[in-house]
């Protein structure tokens, strides 16, 4: 199906869609990524997970609402969230960016949780990975709100954490979700018909051209979920960096923090 169909299809249903071609470009800000504290939890099968706390300055603990940053297939928490914790810090949300179990080095960082592993796990594998973060925030959380930030298979595994623990997550973001085979067993299509919890799928127009993606589009959208078109955007949660992205990253920053801001 071609993205300029699906585009006028969607819009007439009204999915939120972000044209970032038609948007003024903005000056991309230039932030520091500021030193986090390294934490580990355990995950209900006894592994140790890794990942870092982030605060923004002046904020105590307890004190802010709380976004948690899942990784994308072969990547790391630091490698590829280093140009986005610094925004969404200067935005006043504290960060929790983790090193699931499935991963690696894609982004030139290390991933800590892989690295004190003896195999290989699969995406479905990584689940209780979540499931422990979550837990922590919440153990961790003085009746804050907690949104869910996930990139490709971990964007798929955030939608069924949101479903399978509605009271203790406030918001869903899922960059380019995945489907399909390597899901099989955890897809994010089995579960949607549960979903209750305010979510936003983002996928580059790249993307949008292939059947699958623009299917699973429209499934996401016939059940509430919000659907953003980032132009020039690349896969997962890199829409965001402008180092990787071939667009203006504003327009899908801004579609980003807006959606946080009104369910956080």
């Amino acid at each position: 199906m071609r993205f300029a169909g699906l585009l006028s299809r969607l819009v007439g249903r009204g999915s939120a869609f972000l044209a970032g071609a038609l948007l003024a470009a903005s000056a991309t800000p230039v932030l520091s990524q500021p030193a986090p504290e390294e934490i580990t939890f355990v995950a209900a099968d006894g592994i140790a997970v890794f990942a870092d706390l982030y605060r923004p300055p002046g904020m105590s603990a307890g004190d802010g609402t709380i976004v948690i940053l899942f990784h994308q297939a072969g990547g790391d928490a630091r490698g590829e969230y280093a140009s986005i914790v610094p925004r969404l810090l200067q935005a006043g949300y504290e960060v929790l960016a983790v090193d699931q179990r499935s991963g690696g080095d894609r982004f030139g960082g290390v991933n800590r949780t892989m690295a004190e592993l003896d195999r290989e796990y699969s995406y479905c594998e990584a689940y209780p990975d979540l499931e422990a973060a979550l837990g922590w925030a919440v153990e961790n959380n003085d009746a804050r709100r907690i949104a869910v930030w996930g990139s490709s298979y971990s964007a798929a595994l955030a939608i069924r954490l949101a479903v399978d623990h509605p009271d203790d997550v406030d918001a869903v973001l899922a960059f380019s979700p995945a489907s399909g085979e390597p899901m099989e067993g955890c897809q994010p299509d089995e579960v949607l018909g549960d979903l209750r919890t305010p979510t936003m799928a983002l996928r580059p127009d790249r993307e949008m051209g292939i059947e699958s993606v623009a299917a699973q589009a429209l499934e996401l959208e016939r059940n509430g979920v919000v659907v953003v078109v980032s132009v020039g955007g690349v896969h997962g949660s890199s829409m965001l960096d402008p180092d990787r992205a071939s667009g203006d990253v504003e327009p899908t920053w801004r579609a980003v923090l807006e959606f946080l801001s009104a369910h956080l």
